[in-house]
Order: structure tokens, then C-alpha cells, then sequence
């Protein structure tokens, strides 16, 4: 707290008139997040289709990480800390987000935008898995959409060459398989 006082040059009593404690401005910090997050979405077209809406979802991610990096930081990592009802608000918040991004996977398989056989949690872990540690190398020079242009061609092609169905739930190296370098 005496490190915000400062920061904004005021005295650390004046901090605990508008928070009472530590958590509850973290709690702030956690919320304005997930509403930064769910805002990035509703500013997203529900009429494009829906492979189309995945994608600006991942873009308006990362754009929310790369203008709030500190809020970003506090969603993805501090939250823990949370206790009582502000980590249970915070993890609803967190939960309702995750199930918005699920629920455009899903329309994009129904819409057949993405393959029928991926398993849409899997699949919205590797979107949050891509799109969340950006705020650990983001910075004021990162071009998003140049970001989200790679991250879409992952997530959509895969690093690899079409593997058959049966090759790709083992997970022992095929014989003769050279470590790289």
C-alpha cells in the first residue's frame, strides 16, 4: 500500500479510505479485469460467423493483455491469493469467460469452421494456453494483430504435418526419431 500511496502521491491512510485491505484492492484489480476480458468480447459482432468470432476473440484477448498488462498480470496470476467472496466472484467471473470462448468453439465445429472431432475444452485450454502468457513478453511495441495472425495460424493449422488419428493419441516417439539440434 505504501507503494500505491507514493505512486500517486498521496498518504498511505488516504489508499485505506477508499479500500480497507490489501485483498480488496486486489479483488478490484482481479474484477476489472474480468470485465475488461468480457467487455472485449461484447464488442465483438454476433453476427459474423463463427469461426470468424473465434478469431476476433483471440485478437480482442490479446489486445486487453497488451493495453491493461498490469490488470492482465493480476487475472492470470495474483488472483490466487484471493480468499473469500472475492475469489468467488472473481472465479465466476473467470469461469463465465472461459465458457463464452467454449461456447464459440462449439458454434464454430456445429457451424463446421473448426474439424467435428476436437474436443472443444481442449481446444479452448490451447486458445487460453497461446493467448494468456503474452503478458509475460508483450510490450508497448507489440503488433497485436501480428500476434493474432500467427497465434490464428496455429490454432487452425497446427506446427506440424496432418497426423492419422490413431498416431496422434500416442505419446512415445515414433522409432528413429532424432532429438532436434
Amino acid at each position: 500500500m505504501s507503494d500505491i500511496a507514493a505512486a500517486l502521491g498521496i498518504h498511505k491512510s488516504s489508499v485505506y479510505a477508499h479500500m480497507a485491505t490489501k485483498e480488496d484492492l486486489l479483488a478490484e484489480i482481479a474484477l476489472a479485469g474480468a470485465a475488461a476480458f468480457h467487455a472485449a468480447l461484447d464488442g465483438m459482432s454476433e453476427d459474423a460467423p463463427p469461426g470468424d468470432r473465434l478469431r476476433d476473440a483471440l485478437r480482442a484477448h490479446l489486445e486487453v493483455v497488451k493495453h491493461q498488462l498490469d490488470v492482465a498480470t493480476i487475472w492470470l496470476q495474483e488472483w490466487r491469493f484471493l480468499t473469500g467472496d472475492g475469489r468467488e466472484e472473481f472465479l465466476r467471473q473467470r469461469h463465465a469467460y472461459e465458457r463464452r470462448i467454449s461456447n464459440i468453439i462449439r458454434d464454430a465445429v456445429a457451424a463446421g469452421d473448426l474439424r467435428q472431432d476436437i474436443d472443444p475444452r481442449y481446444t479452448m485450454l490451447a486458445f487460453f494456453s497461446m493467448a494468456n502468457w503474452t503478458y509475460t513478453w508483450f510490450d508497448a511495441d507489440t503488433d497485436v494483430d501480428v500476434v493474432a495472425a500467427h497465434y490464428w495460424d496455429l490454432l487452425m493449422n497446427g506446427i506440424g504435418r496432418p497426423v492419422q488419428r490413431a498416431d496422434r493419441r500416442s505419446s512415445k516417439p515414433s522409432r528413429g526419431a532424432e532429438p532436434a539440434g
